[in-house]
């Protein structure tokens, strides 16, 4: 699945999605699987939302490839293609490819400048991942 606007000032699914699309991934993610009334109920808790509002984002989803819908008598029952977790592993590396064969060791610099200002275990884990390159091109 390919996801074809990345938003860079915006933070975490927004990214991807649109804020509604965003929250209805996180509900789906959360249930695995809901009909468009529950999904409708669940974010009318925090802000009322049009039924036709939410199923025209949900088959937008279907026809992005992000989510799957399937019948259960005449009911439609909707579930991501892929746990959020794989979803943002594939966007995280296609957005570092596309990055890399674009602008190639500015980016890689970039990268390193900034992971010096995280957490420890993220050098260590970028340590080993580079031994491990070296390993395997031997």
């Amino acid at each position: 699945m390919k996801i074809n606007h990345f938003k860079y000032d915006e933070i975490g699914l927004n990214r991807f999605f649109g804020s509604l699309e965003a929250k209805v991934m996180e509900l789906l993610w959360d249930a695995e699987e809901l009909c468009i009334k529950d999904v409708q109920h669940k974010l009318a808790q925090d802000k009322p939302v049009n039924f036709n509002t939410v199923m025209t984002v949900m088959n937008r989803l279907v026809e992005k490839g992000i989510l799957q819908r399937r019948l259960q008598g005449r009911l439609s029952l909707y579930r991501p293609t892929q746990s959020k977790e794989i979803f943002i592993e594939e966007q995280s590396r296609k957005l570092t490819e596309n990055l890399i064969d674009e602008f190639g060791g500015v980016v890689i610099n970039h990268m390193l400048d900034a992971i010096k200002d995280v957490d420890e275990s993220l050098i260590q884990q970028l340590e080993a991942k580079l031994r491990q390159l070296k390993k395997d091109s031997q």
